[in-house]
């Protein structure tokens, strides 16, 4: 990879920051506190063709990778407009059908997904699997016409405005009785379908909600992919998803830092701006190094990720997903600092981030499975859980 971006790149960089400012974070703001979506902005971004970057150019994409679409995320996040979704539908869910979709399920979903008139949601998370995804127990059992889906999700985003789900369930092997993943395409609209908001204490426009499964009858056709290839699959999703969550986490860090840096060289006290005091500097220049490194190590799983290495990848996305939710949280919390009692207030819009930030922490991984997973994995220590 080199460090030095691409013209084009550059460019993508440019507008997508342009774009994200001309709304900026107190529309965004506005959205989110009335209940309100982001729709006008996500279907901008689609129109220009920023969603689908990833997504091959005969389905209507960019014909791009991950480091375009991680430009995209970061470049919204920092413009003060971090859009959760784009974590899910064209990165997850793009990429799970444009590498092991049938073309009849492209052709259906990957123009829709990559101009924005398509949302797909992404369900595996279940009440009692948590980060144990090995034994979630939503299950399909085979029927005459395709399959039957049952089973409970827990902290889905945004069901509310997606077309269809992208569900993490269990096939039966019939040769073992044992269960093994499989990904099925459900539309949210589909008979036995339910899903409840729950209700967070974050201010953002992106919902969650519990998704209940009833007996879902879904065509053959529902199945991406091989039954027999699903895990593989299923991380070949989960390593974008990373990636464009760091770029969220980044893009926060960096948003709440412009506004710390700007307010500490403007606020003076005994006549001199506070930014020139190492108590406030010192902390934001160690904010922007980390900010940095943690860029890097996204930029590197990206690259990773779209030369074909889903191994590499898979330690460089989680490193980097690690690296962007500590930054994220160090930078809004610095920022609030920096600001004081200003901090505080909705006016300067800087606590508000502080939930979200924290948030990168959490999901989608876990800093404790992600430090599990290189303690296993990168130094080869033993298993633990």
């Amino acid at each position: 990879m080199s460090f030095v971006e691409s013209e084009e790149r550059r460019e993508l960089r440019k507008v997508v920051s342009d774009l994200g400012r001309k709304y900026g974070y107190e529309w965004f703001n506005r959205q989110a506190r009335s209940g309100g979506h982001t729709t006008e902005l996500w279907l901008e971004a689609g129109k220009l063709g920023y969603l689908g970057v990833n997504l091959p150019e005969q389905y209507g994409g960019g014909g791009g990778g991950m480091a375009d679409l991680s430009i995209v995320g970061e470049e919204l996040g920092a413009a003060g407009c971090p859009l959760l979704m784009l974590v899910v539908s064209p990165s997850i869910c793009g990429t799970v059908i444009s590498r092991f979709g049938t073309d009849e399920q492209k052709q259906t979903w990957l123009p829709g997904l990559a101009d924005g008139t398509t949302i797909m949601a992404f369900a595996i998370t279940e009440p009692d699997a948590g980060s144990n995804s090995h034994q979630i127990t939503t299950t399909a059992r085979r029927t005459d016409d395709g399959w039957s889906l049952t089973g409970r999700k827990v902290f889905i985003s945004g069901l509310d405005v997606a077309k269809a789900v992208l569900v993490v369930g269990r096939t039966e092997d019939a040769r073992t009785g044992k269960l093994k993943p499989a990904l099925f395409i459900v539309p949210t609209d589909a008979p036995g379908v339910e899903f409840k908001q729950i209700e967070m204490d974050l201010i953002s426009p992106d919902k969650q909600y519990a998704l209940f499964l009833d007996d879902v009858q879904l065509p053959r056709e529902a199945l991406v992919g091989s039954e027999d290839a699903a895990l593989m699959q299923l991380f070949a999703g989960l390593n974008p998803e990373r990636i464009m969550a760091s770029a969220f986490a980044i893009g926060i860090a960096r948003h709440a830092l412009d506004k710390a840096t700007a307010y500490v060289k403007e606020r003076q006290v005994w006549k001199t701006p506070i930014g020139a005091h190492q108590g406030l500097a010192h902390p934001l220049a160690q904010i922007k190094i980390e900010l940095e490194l943690a860029r890097l190590m996204m930029q590197k799983a990206a690259a990773l990720y779209d030369a074909g290495d889903d191994m590499g990848a898979g330690e460089a996305a989680n490193m980097a997903k690690y690296a962007a939710g500590e930054v994220a949280v160090r930078a809004t919390d610095q920022a609030v600092q920096s600001l004081g009692g200003n901090g505080m207030t909705m006016e300067y819009g800087v606590a508000s981030l502080v939930s979200a930030a924290r948030a990168t922490r959490i999901a989608p991984v876990s800093r404790e499975m992600i430090l599990n997973f290189v303690a296993q994995h990168s130094l080869g220590l033993p298993k633990s859980y």
